[in-house]
């Protein structure tokens, strides 16, 4: 299986900056990932602190 480009730390700063107020499109762009990607990591991930996603 391949690994992500992105550590766990990553994504629950981007779902956060999300959660903030931030447009989706605006942290894709700068951390290079697909908006989808951003749906799909907020259902898996939504909620958690970077210390419950290890």
């Amino acid at each position: 299986m391949k690994r992500s480009r992105v550590g766990d730390e990553q994504i629950i700063a981007v779902i956060k900056e999300n959660e903030a107020g931030a447009k989706v499109d605006e942290p894709c762009r700068r951390h290079d990932i697909g908006t989808a990607t951003v749906c799909s990591w907020r259902k898996t991930f939504g909620g958690m602190a970077a210390s419950d996603a290890k």
